[in-house]
């Protein structure tokens, strides 16, 4: 190689170089171009089907019939234990006769998520398990799929049974608990009753100061 080539044949390395980062930048935003398409495409799809869900779930935890309102559009959000609340306010004829609302506590194997609603004078009228992850065959008969376990909360309310019977029978309550899966349902009893002291608190503002 002559000394002309050898700076030439550099030369010629180092701009193959360059182009290296450039076409690494250019393949990034390509793909950073096809993500948000592909987020945007789906998006509308899946905020359908979350909508869909949760429609559905309303209905499980509410009597047929007992609102004619849309309970996705009519929301309130008021301050709970734990932060904010987003409240399904129910309605018959325009007025408030019910709530639907989501608690959680700590199961388990982690958090248990359920929806509960209660009608104007603070009586479950349903609860319905949205999220857990509790063992199968023992802590998982909170689902209604599983059992017909968490029908049992139907009817209560913060006079009946007794505050101090809302436990688990080995705590001295009157709820029924799991063969071996005792801390999943003590956890959802908690959940409940602090739905019904939430709303017992908020119904003012909840039900538009209904008395």
């Amino acid at each position: 190689m002559t000394a002309l080539e050898r700076p030439r044949g550099i030369a010629a390395i180092r701009e193959r170089l360059g182009y290296q980062p450039v076409l690494l930048a250019a393949a990034a935003l390509l793909a950073g171009a096809a993500l948000t398409w592909a987020h945007g495409a789906t998006k509308a799809p899946i905020a359908a089907a979350e909508a869909s869900d949760l429609r559905s779930t309303l209905a499980q935890v509410m009597p047929k019939g007992f609102a004619d309102n849309d309970l996705l559009a009519d929301v309130v959000e008021v301050d709970g234990a734990r932060g904010p609340v987003r409240v399904h306010v129910a309605r018959r004829a325009g007025a408030p006769v019910g709530a639907v609302f989501r608690m959680a506590e700590r199961g388990y194997a982690g958090e248990v998520a359920l929806l509960m609603a209660v009608d104007a004078d603070g009586r479950v009228l349903g609860v319905r398990v949205l999220k857990h992850a509790e063992t199968p065959g023992l802590g998982d008969k909170i689902d209604r799929a599983k059992s017909a376990w968490i029908d049992g909360f139907t009817g209560k309310s913060l006079a009946e049974p007794a505050p101090a019977q809302w436990a688990v029978k080995k705590d001295g309550g009157v709820f029924d608990a799991f063969a071996g899966a005792t801390i999943t349902p003590r956890a959802v009893v908690k959940a409940v009753r602090a739905g019904l002291e939430f709303f017992s608190v908020q119904r003012a503002a909840i039900l538009g100061g209904r008395s």
